[in-house]
């Protein structure tokens, strides 16, 4: 269990941060700019919650939230981790099982559609993108975890389908119209 015993260290004040090795990097280093897109995401889905209480999909997003943590963690700390803590196939395959049983509840999608519809699903959206800049951010580091972007890749596709749930199996989803704002 972790034990925080003082937030305010002072030791991230030059511009350098720990990572979970001890090593000390710059705070701009594509590893720490990928844990914070990391930590990005989960703050979205934070807010996403905030309209998914009393719903079961709140539960799926508790994981994902406690998913994410695992992902910062596995970042944490490059290269052989020993004991440390990295992401296993299991959550993408979680995420897997719930993208299929969430999208045989809709209907088949004929175009694309714009993001939006009820305040949940345009929220689930911006989570979407952002778990998409964080996968981006994770590729840019290089050597991580293969699970990792996998795992986010996943997230991105759980989080659309989610959407579309959110929009009540999508009648209020907005279908893309190619030109639609030409004159």
């Amino acid at each position: 269990m972790v034990r925080i015993d003082r937030v305010v260290t002072r030791g991230g004040d030059s511009g350098q941060t720990s990572l979970g090795d001890g090593s000390r990097v710059s705070k701009t280093d594509v590893r720490i700019e990928a844990i914070g897109a990391v930590d990005e995401a989960n703050a979205s889905i934070g807010v996403l919650r905030t309209q998914t209480r009393g719903r079961p999909e709140d539960a799926m997003l508790g994981r994902v939230q406690n998913d994410l943590f695992d992902v910062g963690a596995d970042l944490c700390v490059p290269g052989e981790a020993g004991e440390r803590l990295r992401l296993t196939e299991a959550p993408v395959g979680r995420l897997e099982a719930e993208v299929e049983a969430m999208n045989a509840t809709l209907p088949v999608l004929s175009s694309f559609i714009l993001p939006g519809g009820t305040d949940a699903s345009a929220l689930g959206h911006v989570a979407r993108v952002s778990v998409r800049r964080a996968e981006r951010a994770v590729l840019a580091v290089g050597e991580v975890n293969p699970v990792v972007p996998r795992y986010l890749n996943r997230l991105s596709d759980h989080l659309f389908v989610l959407s579309r749930v959110l929009n009540e199996n999508a009648a209020a989803d907005v279908l893309w119209v190619p030109g639609a704002n030409r004159r």
